[in-house]
């Protein structure tokens, strides 16, 4: 045990004095807090002119009702400007042109003849930019509100039917939980999504970062002939978990300055106006689902550490590296996009497969968890299978940790590997 909380001390010493460390860690605290003023710095800088669209003067029930309903909206966020109709195409053109270049429109409507009686007349629009897609959709609302506004004039409704036609569908959504648990309300919902797609990305990172540490440091005291000092003094799997476990406490250590970071960033008053307004009430996370978290968090990285562990043991030569990783990191990745899916799909049948794969079941079992309300059993067997999992290829990577550390030259072929194997016990 002493062994054990030696090496985690050295591992966890080491890393924080490095500085390395120390660089990237301010590094991603200058990102966080330049992505958390991002909104503010947009809004700063944004223009706040209204945004203006010319339309030609014709003496039609439809341009003269467009103009009305525009200029006399507070909900509308643009104006429109009423030029002179010039009569011919190719003046109309010019006349678009000259608006258009001298900055007096950001766009122009041209509304052609109707093709038959009562029909509401064919529109084109002409812009410099039409990728516009914000002010196109706008505009296309106020122009379908328009024609729904005369269809029901010649219908000839009475107010309260057209109140009844307009008045919004009230639709509530309630979670029905099969397996057992509390129905999660929209509020709990939102913030089950949003703890989610955290954890992906934290174990994501964890396991694409810290595992990646955990292999150079590896190889790098195989290629400088420590390790052989190390493993004649420390027991290989006290050795291997006590770098493991030091990596999570560098880690952890990392993402809680980077929380407090972004904490503090978002308590700004401009920030905090904009969380405000969300209507979030962080009352409403079941402190089961961050147990939950915890678990699956702590579960995922050390399946991933002890493989990402086995791999550095066996490679001489850190320009080797990525490349003995790289099954890995598909698989990380592979996990990574199956979450993605899941969160719009989480009762899929293949979503639910995933979620008893020990490689996937961190992000996926989770994922089920805080979307949907899977069995008691369900969520057993998953953590069972990941903590089997855990044991069986933390003993094997002991095994090749022991032995690999030994093998220099070229990386050692499985059947290389395994013969060796045989000769240590761990």
């Amino acid at each position: 045990m002493n062994d054990l909380m030696t090496v985690i001390r050295f591992t966890v010493a080491n890393k924080m004095r490095s500085k390395s460390f120390k660089v990237t860690l301010v590094i991603f605290v200058l990102i966080l807090t330049v992505m958390a003023h991002i909104p503010f710095f947009i809004q700063l800088f944004s223009s706040d002119e209204t945004a203006k669209y010319g339309i030609f003067q014709r003496e039609d029930n439809v341009t003269e009702r467009l103009v009305q309903f525009v200029n006399g909206a507070d909900h509308v966020s643009f104006e429109l400007v009423v030029y002179p109709d010039p009569g011919t195409a190719e003046e109309q053109d010019r006349v678009i042109r000259q608006a258009i270049e001298k900055d007096e429109v950001k766009g122009f409507l041209q509304l052609s003849d109707a093709a038959e009686e009562g029909a509401f007349p064919a529109v084109t629009y002409k812009a410099e930019n039409t990728m516009d897609f914000g002010g196109l959709s706008e505009l296309q609302n106020v122009l379908t509100n328009i024609k729904t506004e005369l269809v029901l004039e010649d219908l000839n409704l009475s107010e309260q039917h057209r109140q009844q036609l307009f008045a919004p569908i009230q639709f509530e959504t309630v979670q029905i939980s099969v397996g057992g648990g509390m129905e999660k309300s929209e509020s709990q919902m939102f913030l089950a999504y949003g703890m989610v797609y955290l954890l992906m990305i934290m174990l994501f990172m964890a396991i694409m970062f810290t595992g990646q540490l955990i292999a150079t440091e590896i190889t790098t005291e195989k290629s400088s002939r420590i390790m052989e000092i190390l493993v004649t003094s420390v027991a290989p799997i006290k050795q291997m978990f006590g770098k493991i476990i030091g990596m999570l406490i560098v880690g952890l250590s990392q993402i809680l300055v980077l929380a407090a970071a972004a904490v503090a960033n978002l308590l700004l008053p401009h920030n905090r106006e904009a969380i405000d307004a969300l209507n979030i009430n962080f009352m409403d996370i079941d402190p089961l689902l961050l147990i939950y978290f915890i678990v699956f968090y702590l579960t995922g990285y050390f399946l991933y550490a002890t493989l990402y562990a086995a791999v550095g043991s066996i490679v001489s030569r850190t320009e080797d590296l990525g490349q003995a990783v790289m099954p890995i990191t598909f698989l990380a990745l592979a996990a990574f996009y199956i979450g993605i899916f899941g969160l719009s799909q989480p009762t899929s049948p293949f979503i639910v497969a995933m979620s008893y794969v020990p490689f996937f079941s961190p992000l996926i079992m989770f994922l089920r968890i805080g979307m949907t309300q899977p069995h008691w059993w369900e969520i057993a067997l998953s953590i069972a299978i990941l903590l089997a999992s855990i044991f069986a290829f933390g003993w094997l990577s002991a095994k090749i940790y022991r032995t690999g550390v030994l093998m220099y030259g070229k990386r050692p072929s499985f059947k290389e590997l395994r013969k060796a194997m045989k000769a240590f016990k761990v």
